[in-house]
């Protein structure tokens, strides 16, 4: 069970810079889903592989086992920014992109 006590200093973090955390459980797996807010600081986020890394310890589980949905992931595929290599966030927001 994901202890809420130990996502919100992550939570906490990234609010700062403009992004929503959600964090469940998938059976053995822990899906975590990282959104963006219309004020997110495109060059805030960490590579994923990083990301992963830190939930990992702040969550007390293999990284290998965490799911992680990054705002840039849900991008238009014909979006510049739906580049994985791009922490970007556009296309999710529709026609003010």
């Amino acid at each position: 069970m994901i202890d809420a006590e130990r996502v919100e200093p992550i939570a906490s973090t990234l609010a700062a810079d403009g992004y929503r955390l959600a964090v469940a459980e998938a059976g053995d797996r822990v899906r975590v889903t990282i959104t963006a807010t219309p004020e997110a600081c495109a060059d805030c986020l960490v590579p994923k592989d990083m990301m992963r890394g830190i939930l990992g310890h702040a969550l007390g589980v293999d990284s290998a086992m965490i799911d992680l949905t990054y705002p840039s992931d849900s991008a238009d595929p014909s979006s510049p920014s739906a580049d994985p290599s791009s922490l970007e966030e556009r296309g999710s927001h529709g026609p003010q992109d």
